[in-house]
């Protein structure tokens, strides 16, 4: 057996060698080659893993993944008792409760007999944006979030989840958001922790029908025609060539229905609905965002865009959070290509819908078709609208005939008065009677007021589509004392539940 000296004279022999030998690789091969090696071998030594991981994320670039959306609803009906945090909501319209993993949360699935390992992550962070006011050099912190899931699975699994476990995914999330659809209304967050503008929804619950609608019978005929006609042309718009959309200008004096209008053809449709303020748009490109962000079958919905914002004169806007001006690049040709340019192209089934209380503000090349392809007078209130009304409001039936209707007859359809101030007025009083002794009291102190219409609409001989009334003895024009202050922007009433 070696003695100890000799072991020790051996290690200290064979140690330096090694430093010596470094010293030589340090000085004879350059480091990039030195790190080449040393990953290669470490490649070799260790072990391979058999597992593979695909990472599913909620945005793909600008546009939201139908992927990430669909593994969100359907892992919600696999959760196991083996879950720990789990996000419940529920809306009052909702059938049940909506169930959401919380962030770090894992889940098994079996497929086929295949384990699938589900992993959701929701990563925060904060970090310095440059502000978008030029003359401020100073950075923004805002903070940043990043949500995905992580599928797992054995590499020899790989063609099978591709080609026919997300599929399944995907088929199963689509039924249930059938089966389950809760109509939504969409509005701006331009709180976005990217800076830029995203959706935030609410259940939509206006109870507005083309039914309790106060519209003349065949204008309202001629509007679900065109919506029937319009959802049914899938093939017919891919023929000719043209995006699958649809544009409509709702005109007239504030009070005739229109925010109602939109949530009856939501409800007749089954639409969910995206409220655009254009006042709270900066870039063309937060448009064309937004667009993709929106999903099919919606409608997109600018309101007052007469007086929201003034496209053609538009340059700078109050910058109260940096107390300066800030430049804006949102332009009237972003806008036209953003309704009908290229960008309109991105997604199916859309319906646009634009109001105004003053169309003969608009700029031409809004009007034209393809842009807003039918145009839709929204007057004020005629008979045939009123005993919509007087069935909503008091109960009484259509084909009853009051012992004041003639005499309302006469009086409504020469003075100009709204179907919200007519429901104002029914809604005082649950007897039919007084309700309507006081409504004739108010027809006649309008009519001694002047408050009487003068004239025909003049683009209603250019509107066929809208197929006014021809029941409707003089239609109604529209008040130039209507002031701007009444016409700023109607607030919610697709959340406050009109019957109008």
């Amino acid at each position: 057996m070696p003695s100890a000296s000799s072991m020790f004279s051996a290690y200290a022999s064979m140690a330096a060698s090694m430093m010596l030998l470094r010293s030589m690789a340090n000085e004879l091969i350059p480091q990039p080659i030195r790190g080449y090696i040393l990953n290669a071998f470490h490649y070799l030594v260790k072990p391979r893993s058999q597992s593979l991981t695909l990472v599913i994320e909620e945005s793909n670039g600008i546009a939201r993944n139908h992927v990430y959306d669909a593994a969100e609803a359907y892992l919600s009906t696999r959760v196991s008792p083996d879950n720990e945090r789990l996000k419940i909501c529920k809306s009052p319209k909702e059938k049940k409760l909506t169930i959401r993993l919380e962030k770090g949360e894992k889940l098994l699935d079996l497929y086929d007999g295949v384990s699938l390992r589900w992993r959701f992550i929701c990563a925060e962070s904060d970090k310095n944006a440059p502000s978008e006011n030029t003359s401020i050099s100073s950075n923004v912190s805002v903070r940043s979030e990043k949500r995905y899931f992580e599928l797992s699975f054995h590499k020899k699994h790989k063609q099978m989840v591709l080609e026919s476990y997300l599929p399944f995914v995907l088929e199963k999330a689509k039924e249930m958001k059938d089966d389950e659809r809760v109509l939504k209304m969409h509005t701006l967050n331009t709180s976005y922790c990217y800076g830029g503008v995203k959706w935030d929804s609410i259940n939509l619950e206006h109870p507005s029908t083309f039914e309790t609608l106060a519209m003349d019978s065949e204008q309202k005929e001629a509007i679900m025609e065109d919506l029937n006609r319009f959802v049914k042309r899938r093939e017919f718009y891919k023929r000719v060539g043209r995006a699958w959309k649809r544009g409509y200008l709702l005109y007239g004096p504030p009070g005739t229905g229109k925010s109602s209008l939109i949530a009856a053809m939501a409800n007749y449709l089954k639409f969910d609905i995206y409220d655009l303020q254009l006042a709270n748009i900066v870039r063309d490109s937060d448009l064309r965002k937004l667009l993709l962000a929106t999903a099919n079958r919606s409608i997109l919905v600018i309101e007052d865009i007469d007086c929201s914002v003034d496209l053609p004169e538009r340059r700078h806007v109050d910058h109260h959070h940096h107390h300066g001006r800030k430049q804006t690049d949102l332009t009237l040709s972003g806008l036209l290509n953003f309704i009908d340019g290229l960008w309109s192209s991105c997604g199916d089934e859309r319906i646009i819908i634009f109001t105004t209380n003053h169309k003969e503000r608009l700029d031409p090349a809004l009007l034209r078709p393809g842009r807003m392809d039918m145009h839709i007078h929204m007057s004020y209130c005629s008979f045939q609208a009123f005993k919509i009304l007087a069935s909503n409001y008091l109960d009484i039936s259509s084909d009853h005939h009051h012992h004041l209707f003639p005499e309302i007859e006469g009086l409504i359809e020469d003075t100009q008065i709204t179907p919200a101030h007519v429901a104002e007025e029914l809604m005082k009083s649950e007897d039919a009677d007084v309700a309507l002794q006081g409504f004739v009291k108010l027809l006649k102190r309008k009519k001694m007021e002047g408050d009487v219409c003068e004239n025909d609409d003049p683009d209603n001989k250019a509107e066929p589509a809208t197929k006014q009334s021809k029941k409707r003895k003089v239609a109604c024009k529209q008040k130039k004392t209507v002031a701007a202050a009444g016409t700023q922007r109607r607030t919610r009433r697709l959340r406050r539940g009109s019957s109008l």
